[in-house]
């Protein structure tokens, strides 16, 4: 079974995942996110391995989107997000997310330097939004107690930021899911936008 949960804005809906971070889309209404969520399950699938599957879903619950949500991103933090998480269940979550780094970094070493424009001649080229995530992330740190230097390499800023999440600190201003799920989304929407626009 795979509990996920639906963030309701005026524009966006997201359908996201509780147990398997980066596994969360949006769409027009509940029932297009879900489908949206469903269809993306072979390009989730090569991230998490092979052998994954994600069992029927279970919606568990729903939030009030914000401004955020109808800008694009998901961005609430549900009453799910204070229960504990049992060790090996972190274990398994922060495994998923070293292996959304993974993948966003084949993604980009195999990208082209420029992407092919949106529809508007809008959109950010490679390196652009290599530079975007790893900011995104530096912004997202405090929120967990965690400070990552400004131009600190990649692989220094990721160990970093892994260190601070098997630290499990108490009293952090964002909770360990929410955070382990926002990083993981933000990191494989942005993969998946550059194979989209590598063609």
């Amino acid at each position: 079974m795979a509990r996920v949960y639906l963030e309701n804005g005026k524009t966006w809906t997201f359908a996201c995942s509780l147990d398997f971070p980066g596994w969360c889309r949006r769409g027009k209404g509940e029932e297009a996110a879900l489908e949206e969520l469903l269809a993306y399950v072979p390009r989730y699938r090569k991230v998490a391995g092979s052998r994954w599957k994600p069992g029927e879903i279970e919606v568990i619950g729903r939030t009030k989107g914000d401004a955020t949500t109808d800008f694009g991103a998901p961005h609430i933090i549900g009453e799910w997000d204070r229960d504990p998480v049992q060790a090996a269940d972190r274990r398994a979550q922060l495994r998923l997310l070293q292996k959304s780094w993974d993948y966003f970094d084949s993604v980009v070493s195999s990208a082209p330097v420029s992407l092919r424009k949106g529809p508007r001649g809008g959109g950010r080229d490679r390196d652009r939004i290599v530079d975007h995530v790893r900011e995104a992330e530096r912004a997202y740190a405090p929120g967990y107690a965690v400070r990552v230097p400004p131009r600190t390499p990649m692989a220094e800023h990721r160990n970093i930021i892994m260190s601070g999440l098997r630290a499990e600190t108490e009293g952090t201003k964002w909770p360990w899911p929410y955070v382990v799920r926002r990083t993981a989304w933000h990191v494989l929407d942005h993969a998946w936008e550059i194979e989209d626009r590598s063609g």
